[in-house]
């Protein structure tokens, strides 16, 4: 997971004040970024485009559930929370 942080604080000194100035961007999943050509959105896709959201300024990318689903909800009805679901990627994709 260390390869999608943008940029961090010393977790002992100064972690409130970068987090008062820091811009954050909500990335979702399913339609964010297809890598695959399948049409839905991926882990691989938002990686590919971290250089792009560190561009705009961003320090902290807040990513929606990518877990295995039912479906209900494209995604927040997870229902294994150890696994991605395979639309999306895989765990090889997150590390």
């Amino acid at each position: 997971m260390s390869d999608i942080i943008l940029s961090g604080a010393d977790s002992d000194t100064g972690t409130k004040q970068w987090l008062n100035g820091a811009v954050g961007y909500e990335v979702y999943v399913r339609s964010f970024a297809d890598s695959n050509g399948d049409g839905i959105g991926d882990i691989a896709g938002i990686t590919g485009r971290l250089d792009y959201l560190k561009w705009l300024g961003v320090d902290i990318v807040w990513v929606t559930p990518f877990y295995p689903s039912p479906g209900h909800d494209h995604g927040y009805d997870v229902s294994f929370y150890c696994d991605v679901d395979p639309q999306h990627g895989s765990l090889a994709d997150v590390d």
